[in-house]
């Protein structure tokens, strides 16, 4: 994964204090795990060895993982922000054919939570909306293959 990440800042704090935790806490709580698990003798047969050194392996990964991520990415700066067209950073209502309303805030793919209302700009609606206006309708392919023609209804500086 070479490719840029485009993130908010509040998004790159996230990564930043999730990197952080795990090197200084999390690191040491497996260690730890580990050096009790030891002492009970055995390894080959040693479920809660096996189990810690599992955990440590995934802290691991994810520690690679996000330090990869915070080596390529690169912060939407907050003033380039603008109520003109729809980038990573808006936050955007948008309505369907029928009427229906949603709001959306746009973010890179590391800070997405669809639950939360936060759409990836790699995401079919986020990808269509990317560029454009407000008054503007986009035609959004959904994962199924059907299209949804959305107008864009505002656009302002998402508050993350």
């Amino acid at each position: 994964m070479n490719k840029e990440v485009v993130m908010t800042y509040a998004g790159l704090r996230a990564l930043e204090d999730e990197l952080e935790n795990l090197k200084t806490v999390k690191r040491k709580e497996v260690a730890e795990k580990i050096k009790v698990a030891r002492g009970y003798g055995d390894l080959s047969e040693n479920s809660e060895y096996d189990e810690a050194k599992n955990e440590q392996g995934m802290i691991e990964s994810r520690i690679a993982e996000l330090e990869k991520r915070l080596k390529h990415a690169r912060v939407i700066d907050g003033s380039e922000l603008t109520n003109e067209s729809v980038s990573v950073g808006s936050h955007v209502k948008i309505r369907d054919e029928d009427g229906d309303e949603d709001e959306y805030d746009i973010t890179g793919s590391t800070e997405a939570d669809p639950l939360a209302g936060k759409i990836s700009d790699e995401s079919p609606i986020g990808a269509a909306l990317i560029g454009h206006s407000a008054g503007e309708r986009v035609d959004v392919t959904l994962p199924n293959g059907s299209t949804v023609v959305y107008e864009i209804v505002e656009i302002s500086v998402s508050a993350s």
